[in-house]
């Protein structure tokens, strides 16, 4: 009698034992796939981002629209930044599981439940040791410099090809539906619909927000070219 009791709870654990080690083989073949190297600079690439826009945000000249949207919101609805975006990058996760499955790798994972903490603790910390830039020409300086380090980056983060970040997938998953309109359309009417909601909300459009709009891309393609490729190519070596 008490081996028929054990019996399914026996098995029960035998599913879940093997199926544990199937995942476990499929975890260990991804990252043999896309090598250590890629993975590193990756969640490098994030680190940068999430300093360049705790940057943005330390001007007071306005970030790029999706950050600063999340920013608005979390003010106006007093949660933290970093759980917000962890909320919405949460939601657009389940669109991009759904509708563009193919884009998703460990870079998604890294850049959506990640990045608002790395954005929270540059920001604090560059609070603490600088304080706010009080002159319209320190904010300027400073909101040139976040250009920067966002755009590296974003480089960094994307140009290894091993996930892409929730909100950045819609545009992708747009054009592949209607691919006779172009990306950028597509980006920039997200952009757009991000700094709307971002404004109504109270938050600030600013020369931040302009420089991310128009400024990243061709700092983004310089990094992609100098840095990134260089670092990748030497993986072939």
């Amino acid at each position: 009698m008490d081996l028929l009791l054990c019996a399914p709870y026996t098995i029960m654990l035998g599913i879940f034992q093997n199926n544990h080690r199937k995942a476990a083989h499929m975890l260990i073949n991804y990252f043999r796939k896309i090598g250590m190297r890629r993975f590193v600079i990756m969640t490098t690439g994030n680190i940068f981002l999430g300093l360049g826009i705790s940057i943005f945000k330390l001007s007071g000249l306005g970030n790029d629209p999706f950050s600063g949207m999340v920013m608005a919101l979390s003010d106006l609805t007093h949660i933290t930044y970093a759980t917000f975006l962890l909320m919405v990058n949460a939601a657009l996760f389940i669109y991009e599981a759904a509708a563009g499955r193919k884009l998703i790798g460990v870079g998604t994972l890294v850049n959506a439940f990640l990045l608002g903490y790395i954005v929270t603790f540059f920001y604090n910390t560059l609070l603490r040791v600088m304080g706010t830039p009080q002159q319209m020409i320190q904010r300027v300086i400073t909101v040139l410099f976040g250009v920067v380090i966002t755009s590296l980056g974003v480089s960094l983060y994307q140009y290894p090809n091993v996930g892409v970040a929730p909100y950045d997938s819609i545009s992708l998953i747009l054009v592949r539906k209607k691919p006779h309109v172009p990306y950028f359309r597509y980006r920039i009417s997200t952009d757009a619909f991000c700094a709307l909601i971002c404004y109504l909300a109270g938050g600030i459009i600013g020369l931040g927000t302009l420089l991310s709009a128009f400024g990243l891309g061709p700092i983004v393609q310089f990094f992609n070219v100098h840095v990134s490729a260089r670092l990748l190519d030497r993986e072939r070596l």
